[in-house]
């Protein structure tokens, strides 16, 4: 489990470690949530800070990069998380630092749940603060049925013994694939999840074995919440239009842990 975390990020450990490019959508203003105050954060890592900015303008293994001046004030920029990964690229490195000094490699699972935040239009399904689960697996030559059957096995604990991958595409993952469960209430399938294996352009940077992968998944808690009970608002179940009652009088979820 990752320590305690902070809901206020810089983009640099939001973002750039994960090789996002700076110019991507989810940088902008109408998905994102920046901070006025403090607007920039006091320090990075440089010298990890300058390997990712290599991999960014120029590329490295195995990559071309993005092909474009990277800029250290748009890494600074300090804002409200938009996922737990953020979370673990911080502790990636970690791994990556305690390895090269120990000179040993040993696998590690992290697991965390914890609150985003998104600029996002308020629905049914959408809110623009929810909360997070995020797992990852870090060790030598894991693949991508490592992951499909990581995916099945955690689902089906949470009651959801059916779901399907779709491909998709995210900047710090190949391959990488959207999870959908089906949803009764509403009568369609649900995307509950992301996940992929994590890139090179991500992992190496941070200075983790060249034959260690790490495969990720994440959700939101409050989709599958809605699935395991039948609810067909999401804002019948987080925020300030919760009917306490209901909370006070369900039973408490039970999974099949």
């Amino acid at each position: 489990k990752p320590p305690p975390s902070r809901y206020v990020e810089s983009s640099f450990w939001n973002f750039d470690a994960l090789f996002q490019p700076q110019q991507h959508p989810a940088r902008d203003a109408h998905d994102t949530f920046f901070l006025t105050q403090p607007a920039a954060c006091r320090s990075c890592p440089e010298e990890y800070l300058e390997r990712v900015k290599a991999v960014h303008e120029n590329g490295g293994y195995g990559s071309i990069g993005y092909r474009y001046n990277w800029k250290r004030s748009e890494a600074d920029k300090n804002l409200l998380r938009t996922h737990t990964t953020a979370v673990s690229s911080r502790m990636l490195e970690q791994l990556a630092r305690d390895t090269q000094a120990t000179g040993e490699w040993a696998p590690k699972r992290y697991f965390s749940v914890d609150r985003v935040f998104r600029n996002e239009t308020v629905d049914k399904t959408h809110l623009a603060e929810f909360h997070q689960v995020e797992g990852l697996v870090a060790d030598k030559n894991l693949s991508l049925g490592d992951l499909i059957g990581t995916i099945h096995m955690f689902f089906s604990r949470l009651g959801m013994k059916d779901v399907r991958f779709k491909p998709a595409y995210n900047p710090y993952t190949e391959p990488s694939m959207e999870i959908f469960a089906y949803h009764a209430g509403l009568g369609k399938w649900v995307e509950v999840g992301n996940s992929g294996v994590f890139r090179p352009e991500m992992l190496r940077p941070m200075g983790l074995p060249e034959d260690v992968n790490v495969i990720a998944w994440g959700l939101s808690l409050e989709r599958p919440t809605m699935i395991l009970y039948g609810i067909d608002n999401i804002r019948d179940l987080f925020g300030h239009k919760v009917d306490l009652q209901m909370i006070k009088t369900n039973p408490v979820c039970r999974l099949g842990l």
